[in-house]
């Protein structure tokens, strides 16, 4: 069983999620030869003060 576990800066619509989790799906399914449903994806946000790329937060408290 393929379990992704995902995180990504808060905000996404709920559209845009299941879309990736569909698309994240589908390419386990094709690349592993997985049962579509075996998979499973756990999406973890996270308010963007709480992420950093190269050493600078991505975002500010509200």
């Amino acid at each position: 069983m393929p379990i992704v576990h995902m995180t990504m800066i808060e905000g996404r619509s709920f559209e845009k999620k299941k879309k990736m989790v569909e698309a994240v799906t589908d390419a386990l399914v094709a690349s592993l030869d997985a049962p579509r449903e075996s998979v499973r994806i756990i999406i973890n946000e996270v308010p963007a003060w709480h992420f950093a790329a190269g050493g600078v937060l991505k975002g500010e408290p509200k």
